[in-house]
């Protein structure tokens, strides 16, 4: 599943995005809030979009990954399976990326391939955020579903790509999670063999 994703946003596409979506942006926010980044991995610190409330939408540093839970081996949950469940009760965000990946082959380094969202400057997948304890910082996990047409020939699950005009509905959930929470149509998604495997 995806461990890793690209932070390539302009803030001034940022702001337009937001500005067409009547989606308001806090007055000290700047491009310090979208830093770049090659690779946001588990365990690493990227922006999270989150209602700061009801029509204002600000950029957020967490930690990808909620800690695993006392008493539970592995690592940190950086995926959630979203089918069947209710998230009303949730601190809903929004990781904006440039694009995510998805691995494939049994050898290292496997074969990576880059997902982006066509005919738009960039994406946003659906996440749930956890406020940190003592002197951690927040965090965040990327909610997962089948895959859609796109993936299926690289992954047998897949991050939930939300349109930007499903952003909002998301943050105030009002839309029901079945209509949110689902893949998206074929040729929704542009995908790019970046690292070929060895095998």
């Amino acid at each position: 599943m995806c461990n890793d994703y690209e932070q390539h946003i302009l803030y001034a596409e940022y702001c337009k995005m937001m500005q067409e979506l009547a989606l308001e942006i806090p007055s000290h926010q700047s491009e310090l809030d979208l830093p770049r980044a090659d690779d946001i991995k588990v365990g690493d610190i990227g922006p999270v979009m989150r209602a700061a409330s009801a029509a204002v939408v600000e950029l957020s540093p967490m930690r990808f990954g909620f800690p695993s839970p006392t008493g539970r081996k592995g690592g940190p949950v950086f995926n959630f399976r979203s089918e069947g469940r209710h998230f009303g009760n949730s601190k809903r965000c929004l990781i904006p990326a440039s694009a995510f990946f998805e691995f494939t082959g049994k050898k290292f380094p496997k074969a990576k391939h880059r997902f982006t969202l066509r005919g738009s400057a960039f994406l946003a997948i659906a996440g749930l955020w956890r406020d940190g304890e003592g002197n951690e910082p927040p965090s965040f996990t990327m909610l997962t579903t089948e895959p859609g047409p796109d993936v299926a020939p690289i992954h047998d699950r897949q991050v939930v790509v939300l349109r930007p005009d499903h952003w909002r509905h998301w943050l105030d959930l009002s839309k029901p999670e079945d209509q949110l929470l689902r893949p998206l149509s074929q040729g929704s998604l542009d995908v790019q063999l970046i690292r070929p495997s060895p095998d």
